[in-house]
């Protein structure tokens, strides 16, 4: 999902860089020998294509929320493209879904806070960390619109639901939101299952729960090759158990290969030392 949380990240590349580039290379050819045109699209192509357009615009949105192939964390541009992308699909009735609304919603909230995510060491801030003041309310506002129009019909979509959990970072001031978030994730898990869900689930059931209960939670995940799994558990046993604590994100350090990540926990370590 596009990273709402803390430990968000997406792990939808499982792909090799080399393998991509393959593949980038043959769709090349492929588009040279089979002499591509551009056409209109029937109504049942734009349909049947749609859910197609709007995941690749998801990873796109992703990959600027939380680069996983650059030095830097964020690149606004990536967000700025996707979303751009987007919203010209809303000019056109076959295309302006429900679906289509939800993430824009998404995406709005979450550009709402990119600003405030990040130092000028480029470490990424965590969310009770952040400068609210920072935070863009004009997208918070859009992000509301889009969030209404996605609700007049009955569908609920991993879109809905994720930008749900964003709409509640951003109404931090309501004292039962993390309550509500846990609720958004539980039904999220159902519909699309995968590791950082889960990983991000046990944040929000630590903040309604406690930590200690939090870390049963995690560890029955037992994502022991993940690094976020390894932040997650460094983040629960930080206050009562600071060697485990020390532990987990030294193995997090291990299991990363984000320079920046590597840096930010080298940082935590060294609080914690002291």
């Amino acid at each position: 999902m596009i990273r709402s949380s803390y430990f968000l990240k997406s792990q939808t590349r499982s792909a090799k860089t080399e393998t991509i580039k393959k593949r980038l290379q043959r769709a090349r050819i492929n588009l040279r020998s089979d002499n591509f045109q551009i056409r209109n699209l029937t109504e049942a192509e734009i349909k049947l294509r749609l859910d197609t357009v709007l995941k690749t615009l998801y990873l796109l949105f992703n990959e600027g929320y939380f680069s996983s192939t650059s030095d830097r964390q964020i690149r606004l541009e990536l967000c700025s493209e996707a979303t751009r992308l987007a919203l010209l699909l809303t000019d056109n009735s076959l295309t302006n879904t429900a679906q289509l609304n939800a993430l824009l919603a998404l995406m709005c909230f979450q550009s709402s806070r990119l600003i405030a995510r990040y130092n000028d060491s480029n470490e990424v801030i965590l969310f009770e960390e952040q400068n609210k003041d920072l935070w863009d309310k004009s997208l918070i506002l859009r992000g509301n619109y889009y969030l209404v129009n996605a609700t007049n019909g009955s569908e609920i979509s991993k879109f809905h639901l994720e930008a749900g959990i964003a709409y509640w970072h951003t109404t931090p001031a309501d004292v039962n939101r993390w309550e509500h978030i846990l609720q958004l994730y539980n039904q999220l898990i159902l519909i699309e299952y995968s590791p950082i869900i889960a990983l991000n689930r046990a944040f929000a059931f630590a903040r309604v729960y406690g930590h200690e209960k939090a870390i049963g939670e995690a560890e029955k995940l037992n994502l022991t090759e993940n690094s976020y799994y390894h932040q997650l558990l460094g983040y629960l046993y930080s206050d009562t158990n600071i060697a485990k604590s020390i532990k987990h994100y030294e193995e997090a350090i291990n299991l990363t290969k984000s320079k920046i990540v590597q840096l930010t926990l080298r940082r935590k370590i060294e609080l914690l030392g002291k």
